[in-house]
Protein backbone atom coordinates (compact mmCIF):
# COMPACT_ATOMS: atom_id res chain seq x y z
CA UNK A 1 0.00 0.00 0.00
CA UNK A 2 1.02 3.66 -0.47
CA UNK A 3 0.02 6.64 1.64
CA UNK A 4 -2.40 9.27 0.36
CA UNK A 5 0.22 11.94 -0.26
CA UNK A 6 2.38 9.61 -2.32
CA UNK A 7 -0.67 8.51 -4.33
CA UNK A 8 -1.51 12.16 -5.04
CA UNK A 9 2.04 12.77 -6.27
CA UNK A 10 1.86 9.73 -8.52
CA UNK A 11 -1.52 10.82 -9.88
CA UNK A 12 -0.11 14.29 -10.59
CA UNK A 13 2.88 12.70 -12.33
CA UNK A 14 0.49 10.72 -14.52
CA UNK A 15 -1.53 13.79 -15.46
CA UNK A 16 1.55 15.85 -16.24
CA UNK A 17 3.18 13.28 -18.53
CA UNK A 18 0.47 11.32 -20.34
CA UNK A 19 2.09 11.96 -23.71
CA UNK A 20 5.48 10.59 -22.64
CA UNK A 21 3.94 7.71 -20.68
CA UNK A 22 1.79 6.84 -23.70
CA UNK A 23 4.96 6.44 -25.75
CA UNK A 24 6.38 4.09 -23.12
CA UNK A 25 3.15 2.08 -23.03
CA UNK A 26 3.12 1.92 -26.83
CA UNK A 27 6.49 0.13 -26.70
CA UNK A 28 5.05 -2.58 -24.45
CA UNK A 29 2.94 -4.02 -27.30
CA UNK A 30 5.33 -4.52 -30.23
CA UNK A 31 3.33 -7.32 -31.84
CA UNK A 32 -0.13 -5.72 -31.98
CA UNK A 33 -1.48 -3.92 -35.06
CA UNK A 34 -1.86 -0.13 -34.97
CA UNK A 35 -4.52 2.14 -36.47
CA UNK A 36 -3.38 4.39 -39.33
CA UNK A 37 0.24 4.52 -38.19
CA UNK A 38 -0.68 5.84 -34.73
CA UNK A 39 -0.12 4.21 -31.32
CA UNK A 40 -3.80 3.15 -31.13
CA UNK A 41 -3.90 -0.65 -30.77
CA UNK A 42 -6.38 -2.80 -32.69
CA UNK A 43 -7.25 -6.09 -34.27
CA UNK A 44 -7.12 -6.17 -38.04
CA UNK A 45 -10.86 -6.91 -38.25
CA UNK A 46 -11.67 -3.75 -36.31
CA UNK A 47 -10.66 -1.39 -39.14
CA UNK A 48 -12.92 -1.64 -42.21
CA UNK A 49 -11.43 -1.05 -45.63
CA UNK A 50 -13.79 1.87 -46.27
CA UNK A 51 -15.88 4.17 -44.08
CA UNK A 52 -19.21 2.62 -43.05
CA UNK A 53 -22.25 4.93 -43.06
CA UNK A 54 -23.28 5.32 -39.44
CA UNK A 55 -26.77 4.00 -40.12
CA UNK A 56 -25.26 0.67 -41.23
CA UNK A 57 -23.63 0.01 -37.84
CA UNK A 58 -25.68 -2.64 -36.04
CA UNK A 59 -25.72 -2.53 -32.25
CA UNK A 60 -26.63 -5.78 -30.53
CA UNK A 61 -27.49 -6.07 -26.83
CA UNK A 62 -26.31 -8.58 -24.23
CA UNK A 63 -28.25 -7.89 -20.97
CA UNK A 64 -26.18 -10.19 -18.74
CA UNK A 65 -22.64 -10.49 -20.13
CA UNK A 66 -20.01 -12.66 -18.47
CA UNK A 67 -18.03 -10.93 -15.73
CA UNK A 68 -14.64 -9.69 -17.02
CA UNK A 69 -11.54 -11.38 -15.64
CA UNK A 70 -10.09 -8.14 -14.20
CA UNK A 71 -12.29 -5.56 -12.48
CA UNK A 72 -11.78 -2.95 -9.74
CA UNK A 73 -8.16 -3.90 -8.90
CA UNK A 74 -6.85 -2.66 -5.54
CA UNK A 75 -3.31 -2.45 -6.97
CA UNK A 76 -1.41 0.60 -5.71
CA UNK A 77 -4.27 2.20 -3.75
CA UNK A 78 -3.83 3.98 -0.43
CA UNK A 79 -5.06 2.12 2.62
CA UNK A 80 -8.82 2.39 3.10
CA UNK A 81 -9.77 2.82 -0.57
CA UNK A 82 -11.51 -0.03 -2.37
CA UNK A 83 -11.32 1.25 -5.96
CA UNK A 84 -9.35 3.70 -8.07
CA UNK A 85 -12.44 5.81 -8.70
CA UNK A 86 -13.03 6.08 -4.96
CA UNK A 87 -9.46 7.35 -4.48
CA UNK A 88 -9.81 9.90 -7.32
CA UNK A 89 -13.09 11.21 -5.91
CA UNK A 90 -11.55 11.70 -2.47
CA UNK A 91 -7.98 12.74 -3.24
CA UNK A 92 -7.83 14.30 -6.74
CA UNK A 93 -11.34 14.95 -8.08
CA UNK A 94 -11.66 16.51 -11.55
CA UNK A 95 -14.51 18.93 -12.28
CA UNK A 96 -16.68 16.23 -13.85
CA UNK A 97 -16.61 12.80 -12.23
CA UNK A 98 -19.88 10.86 -11.97
CA UNK A 99 -20.59 7.13 -12.04
CA UNK A 100 -23.20 7.23 -14.79
CA UNK A 101 -24.70 4.24 -16.61
CA UNK A 102 -22.53 3.30 -19.59
CA UNK A 103 -22.09 0.56 -22.15
CA UNK A 104 -19.51 -2.20 -22.18
CA UNK A 105 -18.29 -3.54 -25.51
CA UNK A 106 -18.58 -7.32 -25.48
CA UNK A 107 -17.60 -8.10 -29.08
CA UNK A 108 -16.69 -6.17 -32.21
CA UNK A 109 -16.88 -7.28 -35.83
CA UNK A 110 -17.84 -4.14 -37.78
CA UNK A 111 -20.49 -3.39 -38.84
CA UNK A 112 -21.72 -5.34 -35.77
CA UNK A 113 -20.93 -4.17 -32.23
CA UNK A 114 -22.25 -6.13 -29.24
CA UNK A 115 -22.85 -4.17 -26.04
CA UNK A 116 -23.84 -4.82 -22.44
CA UNK A 117 -24.57 -2.72 -19.35
CA UNK A 118 -21.83 -1.08 -17.25
CA UNK A 119 -21.05 1.95 -15.09
CA UNK A 120 -18.54 4.67 -15.92
CA UNK A 121 -16.32 3.89 -12.91
CA UNK A 122 -15.92 0.29 -14.16
CA UNK A 123 -13.63 1.65 -16.86
CA UNK A 124 -11.88 4.17 -14.59
CA UNK A 125 -11.04 1.51 -12.01
CA UNK A 126 -9.02 -0.56 -14.47
CA UNK A 127 -7.82 1.94 -17.08
CA UNK A 128 -6.58 4.66 -14.76
CA UNK A 129 -5.09 2.04 -12.40
CA UNK A 130 -2.95 0.57 -15.14
CA UNK A 131 -1.83 4.03 -16.30
CA UNK A 132 -1.06 5.04 -12.70
CA UNK A 133 1.02 1.89 -12.28
CA UNK A 134 3.26 2.98 -15.15
CA UNK A 135 3.57 6.54 -13.83
CA UNK A 136 4.50 5.26 -10.35
CA UNK A 137 7.39 3.06 -11.49
CA UNK A 138 10.75 3.94 -9.97
CA UNK A 139 13.67 4.78 -12.29
CA UNK A 140 15.01 1.56 -13.75
CA UNK A 141 11.93 -0.43 -12.73
CA UNK A 142 10.44 -2.52 -15.53
CA UNK A 143 7.64 -4.58 -13.98
CA UNK A 144 3.94 -3.87 -14.56
CA UNK A 145 2.03 -6.56 -12.60
CA UNK A 146 -1.47 -5.24 -13.27
CA UNK A 147 -0.78 -4.67 -16.97
CA UNK A 148 0.63 -8.19 -17.17
CA UNK A 149 -2.49 -9.62 -15.51
CA UNK A 150 -4.70 -7.88 -18.07
CA UNK A 151 -2.67 -9.22 -20.98
CA UNK A 152 -3.89 -8.55 -24.52
CA UNK A 153 -5.45 -5.04 -24.52
CA UNK A 154 -7.71 -6.06 -27.41
CA UNK A 155 -9.22 -9.02 -25.51
CA UNK A 156 -12.58 -7.55 -24.55
CA UNK A 157 -13.23 -10.31 -22.00
CA UNK A 158 -10.25 -9.40 -19.83
CA UNK A 159 -11.57 -6.08 -18.45
CA UNK A 160 -14.62 -3.81 -18.62
CA UNK A 161 -14.06 -2.21 -22.04
CA UNK A 162 -16.23 0.92 -22.03
CA UNK A 163 -16.25 2.55 -25.47
CA UNK A 164 -16.07 6.26 -26.04
CA UNK A 165 -17.18 7.77 -29.35
CA UNK A 166 -14.35 9.81 -30.88
CA UNK A 167 -15.57 12.00 -33.73
CA UNK A 168 -13.40 14.10 -36.01
CA UNK A 169 -15.64 16.92 -37.25
CA UNK A 170 -14.54 18.28 -40.63
CA UNK A 171 -15.99 21.13 -42.65
CA UNK A 172 -16.17 20.88 -46.44
CA UNK A 173 -13.65 23.75 -46.68
CA UNK A 174 -11.06 21.58 -44.90
CA UNK A 175 -10.98 22.50 -41.22
CA UNK A 176 -11.57 20.30 -38.19
CA UNK A 177 -12.38 21.01 -34.56
CA UNK A 178 -9.46 20.57 -32.15
CA UNK A 179 -9.57 20.23 -28.38
CA UNK A 180 -6.89 20.46 -25.70
CA UNK A 181 -8.06 18.51 -22.66
CA UNK A 182 -7.38 20.28 -19.36
CA UNK A 183 -5.95 17.87 -16.74
CA UNK A 184 -7.66 19.88 -13.99
CA UNK A 185 -11.06 19.24 -15.55
CA UNK A 186 -10.97 15.65 -16.76
CA UNK A 187 -10.12 12.25 -15.30
CA UNK A 188 -8.86 10.82 -18.61
CA UNK A 189 -6.33 12.08 -21.18
CA UNK A 190 -5.64 15.41 -19.50
CA UNK A 191 -2.95 17.53 -21.17
CA UNK A 192 -3.44 15.90 -24.59
CA UNK A 193 -4.90 17.29 -27.81
CA UNK A 194 -7.99 15.55 -29.17
CA UNK A 195 -10.59 15.87 -31.90
CA UNK A 196 -14.18 16.84 -31.02
CA UNK A 197 -16.65 15.82 -29.89
CA UNK A 198 -15.63 12.84 -27.76
CA UNK A 199 -17.71 11.21 -25.08
CA UNK A 200 -18.23 7.92 -23.31
CA UNK A 201 -20.98 5.95 -25.05
CA UNK A 202 -23.73 6.28 -22.47
CA UNK A 203 -27.52 6.06 -22.48
CA UNK A 204 -29.82 8.88 -21.50
CA UNK A 205 -32.52 7.42 -19.28
CA UNK A 206 -33.74 4.08 -20.54
CA UNK A 207 -33.03 4.67 -24.24
CA UNK A 208 -31.56 1.73 -26.21
CA UNK A 209 -27.99 2.12 -27.53
CA UNK A 210 -27.97 4.80 -30.25
CA UNK A 211 -24.68 6.17 -31.56
CA UNK A 212 -26.19 9.16 -33.33
CA UNK A 213 -28.22 10.36 -30.33
CA UNK A 214 -25.14 10.12 -28.12
CA UNK A 215 -23.06 12.05 -30.66
CA UNK A 216 -25.67 14.81 -31.00
CA UNK A 217 -25.69 15.34 -27.23
CA UNK A 218 -21.90 15.57 -27.25
CA UNK A 219 -22.07 18.21 -30.00
CA UNK A 220 -24.40 20.32 -27.88
CA UNK A 221 -22.32 19.89 -24.73
CA UNK A 222 -18.82 20.28 -26.15
CA UNK A 223 -19.40 22.72 -29.03
CA UNK A 224 -22.08 24.93 -27.48
CA UNK A 225 -21.53 24.46 -23.75
CA UNK A 226 -24.96 22.88 -23.14
CA UNK A 227 -25.70 21.37 -19.73
CA UNK A 228 -25.38 17.58 -19.42
CA UNK A 229 -28.50 17.47 -17.22
CA UNK A 230 -31.38 17.15 -19.66
CA UNK A 231 -34.15 16.71 -17.09
CA UNK A 232 -36.62 13.91 -16.56
CA UNK A 233 -39.09 15.06 -19.23
CA UNK A 234 -36.51 15.41 -22.01
CA UNK A 235 -37.43 13.72 -25.30
CA UNK A 236 -34.50 13.90 -27.67
CA UNK A 237 -36.53 13.42 -30.85
CA UNK A 238 -38.45 16.60 -29.93
CA UNK A 239 -35.32 18.64 -29.17
CA UNK A 240 -34.83 21.37 -31.84
CA UNK A 241 -31.04 20.89 -31.94
CA UNK A 242 -31.43 17.14 -32.50
CA UNK A 243 -34.06 17.79 -35.17
CA UNK A 244 -31.74 20.26 -36.94
CA UNK A 245 -28.77 17.87 -36.88
CA UNK A 246 -30.83 14.86 -37.94
CA UNK A 247 -32.69 16.76 -40.65
CA UNK A 248 -29.41 18.01 -42.12
CA UNK A 249 -28.08 14.46 -42.07
CA UNK A 250 -31.10 13.24 -44.02
CA UNK A 251 -30.51 16.03 -46.55
CA UNK A 252 -26.84 15.06 -46.96
CA UNK A 253 -25.52 18.31 -45.48
CA UNK A 254 -24.11 16.24 -42.62
CA UNK A 255 -22.45 12.93 -43.45
CA UNK A 256 -21.57 10.57 -40.58
CA UNK A 257 -19.39 7.47 -40.96
CA UNK A 258 -17.84 4.81 -38.75
CA UNK A 259 -14.09 4.35 -39.28
CA UNK A 260 -13.15 1.56 -36.84
CA UNK A 261 -12.12 1.12 -33.22
CA UNK A 262 -8.97 0.80 -31.16
CA UNK A 263 -7.40 0.75 -27.69
CA UNK A 264 -5.20 3.38 -26.06
CA UNK A 265 -1.92 1.73 -24.96
CA UNK A 266 -1.59 3.79 -21.77
CA UNK A 267 -5.08 3.57 -20.26
CA UNK A 268 -6.54 0.74 -22.39
CA UNK A 269 -9.44 3.09 -23.14
CA UNK A 270 -11.53 1.85 -26.06
CA UNK A 271 -12.67 4.29 -28.75
CA UNK A 272 -15.18 3.95 -31.56
CA UNK A 273 -13.79 6.16 -34.34
CA UNK A 274 -16.21 8.23 -36.42
CA UNK A 275 -16.09 11.16 -38.79
CA UNK A 276 -18.74 13.79 -39.43
CA UNK A 277 -18.43 16.01 -42.51
CA UNK A 278 -20.49 19.21 -42.35
CA UNK A 279 -21.16 21.73 -45.10
CA UNK A 280 -19.52 25.06 -44.27
CA UNK A 281 -22.67 27.13 -44.25
CA UNK A 282 -24.45 24.65 -42.01
CA UNK A 283 -21.48 24.54 -39.62
CA UNK A 284 -21.87 28.29 -39.19
CA UNK A 285 -25.61 27.98 -38.63
CA UNK A 286 -25.28 25.22 -36.04
CA UNK A 287 -22.03 26.18 -34.37
CA UNK A 288 -21.54 29.88 -34.93
CA UNK A 289 -21.45 30.03 -31.15
CA UNK A 290 -18.61 27.51 -30.92
CA UNK A 291 -17.11 27.93 -27.47
CA UNK A 292 -13.43 28.76 -26.97
CA UNK A 293 -13.38 26.92 -23.63
CA UNK A 294 -15.71 24.15 -22.47
CA UNK A 295 -16.02 21.97 -19.37
CA UNK A 296 -13.09 19.81 -20.51
CA UNK A 297 -10.59 22.23 -22.07
CA UNK A 298 -9.79 24.66 -24.91
CA UNK A 299 -11.44 24.57 -28.35
CA UNK A 300 -10.08 25.74 -31.71
CA UNK A 301 -10.20 25.06 -35.46
CA UNK A 302 -7.27 23.49 -37.32
CA UNK A 303 -6.50 22.75 -41.00
CA UNK A 304 -7.48 19.21 -41.99
CA UNK A 305 -4.21 18.78 -43.90
CA UNK A 306 -2.04 20.47 -41.27
CA UNK A 307 0.48 18.91 -38.92
CA UNK A 308 -1.01 16.80 -36.14
CA UNK A 309 -0.50 18.68 -32.86
CA UNK A 310 1.55 16.94 -30.18
CA UNK A 311 0.94 15.34 -27.84
CA UNK A 312 -2.32 14.04 -29.27
CA UNK A 313 -4.53 11.34 -27.85
CA UNK A 314 -4.02 8.18 -29.97
CA UNK A 315 -7.74 7.86 -30.73
CA UNK A 316 -7.89 11.40 -32.09
CA UNK A 317 -4.77 10.92 -34.20
CA UNK A 318 -6.19 7.64 -35.51
CA UNK A 319 -9.59 9.12 -36.40
CA UNK A 320 -7.87 12.01 -38.16
CA UNK A 321 -5.52 9.63 -39.99
CA UNK A 322 -8.36 7.39 -41.18
CA UNK A 323 -10.42 10.40 -42.30
CA UNK A 324 -7.48 11.63 -44.35
CA UNK A 325 -6.96 8.13 -45.80
CA UNK A 326 -10.59 8.02 -46.93
CA UNK A 327 -10.96 11.67 -47.89
CA UNK A 328 -12.17 10.90 -51.43
CA UNK A 329 -14.90 8.56 -50.17
CA UNK A 330 -15.90 11.21 -47.62
CA UNK A 331 -16.07 13.97 -50.22
CA UNK A 332 -13.14 15.94 -48.79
Amino acid sequence: MVDEERWRRERAALNSARGRLGEIADGLYPDLPRVAGTPLLCRDTWIPGAPIPLEEIRLEWEPRPATPAIQAPAHGLPDGYRTYAEAVAALAPPNVFEDRPSYRLIAADPPVLRLGPARYFDGVDVGESVAHELAAREPGETGSPLRDRIGDPCDLARRPALPAVTTVTVTTSGRYVLHRRDPAKVAHAGGLHQVMPVGVFQPLGDEPPDLWKCMVREYAEEFLGADEDYGEDFVQDEWPFHQAMTGARKEGRIRAHFLGLGVDPLTLALDLLTVVVIDDGLFGELFGGLVAVNDEGEVSMAPFDGAVPRPMQPAGAAALGLARRHRTALGL
